[in-house]
């Protein structure tokens, strides 16, 4: 969804309305409808370099993308084959996404909800991908194994972050790098059902445009589901 998640983005005054189908804690949905609003775009327009390079040698299948944002991603795998489900909280973020993927003549199926809230069939994605998400992490590790447990046997789980945010320090601004997930912690939670096949940090293409362009490296996990 965003990989500037230090900004310290206060929340909206604007309450969302529960009943127009949100799944998910709505003062978070509040703050990312301001951060969207405050822009009449916020990233690129591009699909992510991790996705594009990890995607390259798979069969498009069904794909989870979580935390769509303005839907590059998702229109991105929609035109290369893939049937392709996409969560946001934000609902102006969606609007955009929906919008891009009219111009763009795909498909995509869009859900707005929380990872940890959204009803995902289980075990049925071939391909699970977070890109440089604000996931919230909690004792239960909800996100994480929300996470795990949409991805097929056979499927892979694509989880890319930036480099060095997760040992930052909390600051002044409200962000500390213990209320989020990470791939260390997604990491920690597989067992011999899992074989890790990259675990590792790398340069990244950075696009041109939108926010989080100052970040140079990512780390890149990417789990495949043996059973």
């Amino acid at each position: 969804m965003t990989d500037d998640i230090a900004a310290g983005t206060p929340a909206s005054a604007r309450t969302p309305s529960p009943d127009d189908g949100y799944l998910g804690d709505l003062a978070v949905r509040a703050k990312w409808d301001e951060v969207y609003a405050e822009r009449e775009r916020l990233w690129s327009g591009r699909p992510n370099g991790a996705l594009v390079a990890e995607v390259a040698a798979l069969t498009p299948g069904r794909v989870l993308d979580v935390g769509c944002g303005e839907g590059a991603d998702a229109v991105w795998l929609a035109r290369g084959g893939w049937d392709v489900t996409a969560l946001e909280v934000s609902g102006v973020a969606l609007e955009r996404a929906a919008e891009h993927a009219r111009d763009a003549g795909v498909t995509v199926r869009w859900v707005h909800a929380g990872l940890a809230e959204a009803p995902l069939p289980p075990a049925s994605f071939d391909l699970v991908s977070a890109q440089y998400p604000a996931l919230p992490r909690t004792p239960d590790a909800a996100a994480e194994r929300a996470l795990l447990s949409a991805v097929a046997v056979g499927g892979v789980l694509l989880f890319v972050h930036h480099a060095g945010m997760e040992t930052r320090q909390a600051d002044e601004s409200g962000f500390d790098p213990a209320d989020y997930v990470w791939p260390s912690t997604v990491t920690a939670l597989l067992d011999e059902d899992w074989a890790v096949e990259v675990d590792e940090q790398r340069p990244r293409l950075v696009p041109d445009g939108g926010a989080g362009a100052h970040h140079a490296h990512d780390l890149v996990l990417r789990a495949r589901r043996l059973r």
